[in-house]
């Protein structure tokens, strides 16, 4: 489909500058932008490529200064990256779904699959399973025995939803992802380690995104919760009886032990470990490889290990770089002071 950049920016709330007529049938990267395509510029690293980029529409924020003319129509916005963001996702709801059920798929007698549903070639649906409307389950994608899928969800192929557990609607599990696996409980004895059945469930609400072979661990009992809007990146674990509170970001590797309870709105950098039997508040964003041995309350933004303020960690990681230099002025100092004793 084509739009100009008239249509685009109604679309938006954003202002034309330059052509109006210009069309655009595609997306582009501002530093690889072509003839026919839409960028973003949002970070001022890139600022550079926009006096010589050949994308025919480029979004902006409104407050950007521009030291000369661009050859692209520009379309001013309150903030660029949600405005493509909106753009982007209004391109992929205009992408045909696929429906039907592929003659390969295995539905047991006792499941139910909900209307304009896909569910592809060897992909398996268990005993008293309940798929909402609309969803999409892809090959090789699993939804265990009595596992309930809300309205809208898409399994990607090799997506695996242990027994009981229950997913809400929009919900989105990317590939190789694990959900309900069994959380790691086990009894030390004399002889070895005794499993501690995990006879609980997982609990995703809607609208939640969860990466690829990213796993959620059952509970021990009751439930591990991701609550709504919750997005966690590809390679996060999630331990059982975890509690993920709405509208929380995580990034790869990022590691959750059991029995936490982490509050809304966080954001967690790549790598991030958290312990067990803690509380992290609302609103606290962890820096990358940050390591939480404690509890931590609301409104903070810390890295490190154990987190401390952003200001503190920078200037402690000056400090230790200086440490080399530090010690053997403290080994001068040492050595003067034994010759002043030894004068004495």
């Amino acid at each position: 489909m084509e739009f100009t950049a008239q249509q685009i920016a109604q679309m938006i709330g954003g202002r034309v500058e330059g052509n109006p007529e210009a069309t655009v049938n595609s997306f582009a990267k501002i530093e690889e932008g072509r003839q026919g395509a839409i960028s973003f510029l949002s970070n001022t690293k890139y600022t550079h490529y926009i006096y010589e980029t050949k994308s025919s529409v480029v979004l902006i924020d409104e407050s950007l200064k521009l030291e000369h003319e661009v050859p692209a129509t520009l379309i001013r916005v309150k903030n660029a990256y949600e405005a493509v963001a909106r753009l982007l996702q209004a391109y992929d709801s205009m992408k045909p779904k696929k429906k039907g059920i592929d003659p390969l798929a295995f539905i047991a007698p006792t499941a139910t699959v909900g209307d304009d549903c896909y569910v592809g070639a060897f992909a398996y649906i268990g005993e008293g399973a309940k798929v909402g409307k609309g969803c999409q389950i892809y090959p090789h994608a699993v939804v265990g025995d009595n596992v309930t899928v809300g309205d809208d969800c898409i399994l990607y192929p090799n997506a695996v939803v242990y027994h009981d557990c229950r997913l809400g609607s929009r919900v989105t599990l990317h590939a190789g992802s694990v959900i309900g696996a069994d959380g790691f409980g086990f009894a030390p004895t004399p002889q070895g380690y005794d499993k501690i059945p995990q006879i609980g469930i997982v609990t995703i609400e809607d609208d939640v995104e969860i990466g690829a072979n990213t796993c959620v661990d059952r509970s021990t009992m009751g439930s591990t919760y991701i609550r709504k809007g919750v997005k966690l990146d590809n390679l996060v674990q999630v331990a059982h009886n975890t509690d993920i509170g709405q509208n929380t970001v995580m990034s790869a590797q990022v590691g959750i032990a059991g029995s936490t309870k982490v509050g809304e709105w966080c954001m967690f950098g790549g790598q991030v470990g958290i312990a067990g039997h803690i509380t992290i508040g609302d609103h606290v964003n962890l820096g990358a490889q940050s390591g939480v041995p404690g509890s931590i309350e609301s409104n903070q933004t810390l890295i490190g290990t154990p987190p401390m303020n952003t200001r503190g960690y920078f200037k402690s990681q000056a400090i230790f770089q200086r440490l080399p230099e530090l010690y053997k002025q403290i080994q001068q100092l040492q050595k003067e002071l034994d010759e002043l004793k030894s004068k004495e």
